[in-house]
C-alpha cells in the first residue's frame, strides 16, 4: 500500500511538472512570433543560449556531464531531430499564423500513437488512435485551416512528426542517462546542424543583426523557455508514457491559442468553436487515464 501510494505521489508530480512545462513551451510560440529574424537563424541563437546555460548549470553544481562515443552520437543525431521539429515550428508560425501552427502540433499525438508501438515492438492500442483522432477534431474546431496556409501547414505537420520521432527516443534514454546530460547533447547536436545549414545557405549575413527587443525574447526563449523546459520536458518520460507526453502536450494549443489572443489583443475573436474544440481536448486529455484504467481492470478480471 505505501509502494502504490509512493508511486501514485511521483506520477502526480511528474503530471505537474509536464503541466507547468507545457504551458511554458505555449509561450515559445508568442516569442517565435515577436522574434523578428528567420526561423533557422531564430533556432540557431535559442540553441546557442540554451547550450551555454546548460554548460555553465554543469560548471556550477561540477555535474560530470561525459558520455560514451556511441551514446554521444546517439544524442547528438538525435538533435537534428530536435533542431528540425523548432525550425519547422517556426518556420509555420511565419508561413500562417501561431493558431494554425498549433493546430498542426496537435497531430502529434497521433503520430507518437502509430509510431511508439511500432518503435518498442508493441501492438498499436486503439484507444490511442481515437484519443489522437479526438485530439485532433477538437484542436480542428478551434481554428478553421485556409488553404492560402498551405505551406505553414506542411510545416507545422512536419515539425509535430519530428518531436513524435524524438520523444520516443528520449522515453528510452531517460531511463539510463541523466536528462540535463541528455538536453545538453541534443542541443549541441541542433546548434551543429542548425549551423551547417546557416553555413551552406549563405545564412550568415545581416539579417542575423538582432534588434534590442530579439535579444530579451531571446534570452527568455533560450534559458526558461528551451534549456529549463526542455530538461524538465524529458526528466518527466522516467515515468510517463511517449503517447502521454504528447497527450498532455495538446494542451500547448490551448495555452498558445489563448496567450495569442492575450497579447495581440483578439480576445473577443475567441468562437464557439474554440470553447467546443478545447472541452473536447480537456476532456480527452483527463479522461484517458480513467478509461485506460477501465480496460486495464476489464481484461484483468
Amino acid at each position: 500500500m505505501a509502494q502504490r501510494s509512493a508511486n501514485t505521489s511521483e506520477l502526480n508530480k511528474n503530471l505537474l511538472i509536464l503541466h507547468f512545462t507545457v504551458f511554458i513551451w505555449g509561450f515559445t510560440s508568442i516569442l517565435g512570433a515577436l522574434i523578428s529574424i528567420s526561423a533557422v537563424q531564430l533556432v540557431w541563437y535559442r540553441v546557442l543560449i540554451a547550450m551555454v546555460s546548460l554548460f555553465f548549470y554543469f560548471k556550477f553544481n561540477k555535474t560530470a556531464f561525459k558520455v560514451s562515443r556511441n551514446t554521444f552520437l546517439k544524442l547528438f543525431f538525435t538533435g537534428a531531430l530536435v533542431g528540425g521539429h523548432w525550425i519547422l515550428f517556426f518556420a509555420s508560425i511565419k508561413l500562417s499564423t501561431v493558431p494554425v501552427t498549433l493546430v498542426c502540433l496537435s497531430s502529434m499525438t497521433l503520430f507518437t500513437a502509430v509510431l511508439e508501438p511500432l518503435f518498442n515492438k508493441k501492438r498499436i492500442s486503439k484507444l490511442e488512435i481515437i484519443a489522437g483522432l479526438l485530439i485532433i477534431t477538437g484542436i480542428v474546431l478551434i481554428f478553421k485551416f485556409e488553404t492560402r496556409y498551405t505551406k505553414g501547414i506542411i510545416a507545422g505537420l512536419l515539425s509535430a512528426l519530428f518531436a513524435s520521432i524524438f520523444s520516443i527516443i528520449n522515453s528510452k534514454q531517460v531511463q539510463k542517462l541523466e536528462p540535463a546530460i541528455i538536453s545538453f547533447y541534443e542541443l549541441t547536436g541542433a546548434f551543429f546542424w542548425a549551423t551547417v545549414y546557416l553555413l551552406f545557405t549563405n545564412g550568415f549575413n545581416h539579417a542575423m543583426l538582432l534588434k534590442n527587443s530579439d535579444i530579451g525574447y531571446l534570452l527568455l526563449l533560450g534559458t526558461i523557455c528551451t534549456s529549463l523546459a526542455y530538461v524538465a520536458g524529458v526528466s518527466v518520460m522516467r515515468e510517463l508514457s511517449a503517447f502521454r507526453v504528447a497527450l498532455i502536450t495538446n494542451l500547448e494549443p490551448v495555452y498558445g491559442i489563448l496567450m495569442s489572443f492575450l497579447f495581440f489583443g483578439d480576445m473577443n475573436k475567441m468562437t464557439t468553436g474554440f470553447w467546443v474544440g478545447a472541452l473536447i481536448i480537456l476532456s480527452t486529455i483527463f479522461l484517458f487515464p480513467v478509461a485506460q484504467k477501465q480496460i486495464h481492470k476489464r481484461t484483468n478480471r
